[in-house]
């Protein structure tokens, strides 16, 4: 079975003096979720931001901005749509949509061309596609911005067709979320944050995390044709190091991985096992850099129970 774990973002920033995002009633982001073909499972806050797991991916919202990610089918345009809608344009400073190329494009009911033309509909901007077309690519809209209000500097990190004991362990029936938790050492690698997780039936796995106004989100869908873990946040690179990220790739063992980072520098990688198959980078029109790095990865370490 094939499941596009590849998650779709919008990001969407509201200009100086409009009132805070986190007093808009609870309805109002259960509506916006479900314009997109999600629903929301839990939530957790701090001073600085909440952070609410949906049954596909992710939604974060601060006081001045929203960031929303979702997978599988869902339609993330429409809720960038529905939130210009009814906050008003004069209020938004900014948006950004993203997407990958995804496994099996017939069975996408709408290509990024077709989101594109939604979007645009509600706020100009203008498309974008990174990598290269014959591989991993992604495209990005990115709205005209003021350059003292930009969107945020977050990395991600895109892992595919996993391998090994773990990824095994993640279609099992017997995986536990304290379990996951431990296996992948995320107390301690992300010192300090607080989580919220949820483990899917019969399996996937998707947790966020809040540190301050710094956000984390992890997102495992391990099915066996198509298994992806995907890592995003906003943390500074003297915390989100390479070596950091590579404990990933040592437990999940991936063949492939992809690397972007939006408004920040590309992470350098030096790996055992790493073949970057290509690397670029480009700036929009209004200065917004974007850096896009596809590795492939050998794996020939035996079979290991973890758990």
């Amino acid at each position: 079975m094939v499941f596009e774990g590849s998650e779709k973002i919008i990001e969407l920033g509201m200009k100086s003096g409009s009132s805070s995002l986190r007093l808009l009633p609870y309805d109002f982001w259960q509506s916006l979720v479900a314009s997109a073909g999600a629903e929301i499972i839990s939530h957790i806050g701090n001073d600085d931001c909440d952070a609410y797991l949906l049954s596909e991916s992710s939604l974060f919202v601060w006081k001045d901005r929203i960031r929303m990610l979702t997978c599988g089918s869902t339609q993330l345009p429409n809720a960038l749509v529905l939130f210009i809608d009814k906050l008003g344009i004069e209020a938004i400073e900014y948006s950004t949509y993203q997407r990958k190329n995804e496994y099996q494009l017939q069975i996408e009911t709408r290509s990024f061309q077709q989101d594109l033309d939604q979007i645009k509909q509600s706020i100009a901007g203008k498309g974008y596609r990174i990598g290269h077309l014959d591989s991993h690519h992604h495209y990005l809209f990115i709205s005209e911005t003021n350059e003292s209000f930009r969107p945020l500097a977050t990395t991600e990190f895109l892992m595919y067709h996993l391998t090994g004991a773990l990824a095994g362990y993640f279609r099992s029936a017997k995986q536990t979320k304290d379990e996951i938790r431990a296996a992948l050492a995320l107390s301690q690698l992300f010192n300090g944050f607080e989580f919220d997780d949820h483990l899917f039936s019969p399996f996937g796995y998707s947790l966020n995390g809040l540190k301050g106004d710094k956000y984390l989100t992890i997102h495992i869908t391990p099915q066996e044709q198509s298994s992806y873990c995907s890592i995003e946040t906003n943390l500074d690179h003297n915390v989100l190091t390479a070596d950091l990220l590579h404990q990933f790739v040592k437990k999940l063992k991936p063949e492939r991985c992809d690397l972007i980072t939006f408004g920040s520098p590309l992470l350098e990688t030096e790996w055992a096992n790493d073949m970057s198959i290509h690397s670029c980078s480009i700036t929009t029109e209004h200065g917004y850099d974007v850096h896009f790095k596809h590795i492939h990865q050998q794996h020939d370490l035996p079979f290991t129970e973890i758990l």
